[in-house]
């Protein structure tokens, strides 16, 4: 974190738009960086590859020692586990979002995120959670239909030993404040 940006809120503007995710490691993250840039997705480079926890989500600075408690404590409830992405899936026709599917991990997700989205970070969501990693959004549907196609043949696998906390910067770029590395907690 830098440090003219104090976590307690000094610094900061009244309200601070934050994320939860799981960060997609390299060399992975970059080739589906690189897809969306592909695509023509204009956010391709302005937000990092991941599996999101909690959606962008407006909080206000002096609840920022609160959240990374709670953060702290979700970590620390969780082990770490093995994530499989592989093929592609949409939600099309309700979102125009193409994604690539999480095949192996996608259950401790959906516990994690219900955990991190609890306490401070209580809030409801416009979809029902799915855990993805966003290859292409809001693209012609041929574009979008392409990057399907090409996703199809996308696989990774990778240990995930933690989350982020990220904040949107005021450059409209999403970046990694916090680590929350796991525990020993259930299996």
């Amino acid at each position: 974190m830098p440090p003219e940006v104090a976590f307690g809120g000094d610094g900061l503007p009244e309200a601070v738009t934050i994320g939860v995710s799981i960060t997609v490691p390299e060399p992975f993250g970059s080739a589906v960086q690189d897809a969306r840039a592909g695509h023509g997705d204009p956010l391709a480079r302005s937000i990092p590859t991941h599996v999101t926890l909690l959606p962008p989500t407006e909080v206000a600075p002096a609840l920022l020692p609160e959240i990374d408690a709670h953060l702290h404590a979700v970590a620390a409830g969780h082990r770490p586990f093995r994530m499989l992405l592989h093929g592609s899936g949409t939600f099309r026709p309700v979102s125009p979002v193409v994604f690539i599917r999480v095949e192996e991990g996608a259950q401790e997700c959906r516990t994690l995120e219900a955990d991190v989205r609890s306490g401070p970070l209580a809030r409801e969501l416009a979809f029902p959670y799915h855990p993805h990693v966003t290859v292409a959004h809001g693209l012609a549907e041929e574009i979008l239909d392409e990057a399907f196609e090409k996703a199809r043949r996308f696989h990774a696998a990778f240990a995930v030993p933690g989350f982020s906390l990220s904040r949107f910067g005021p450059d409209e770029v999403w970046r990694p404040w916090r680590e929350y590395p796991f525990g020993t907690g259930p299996a």
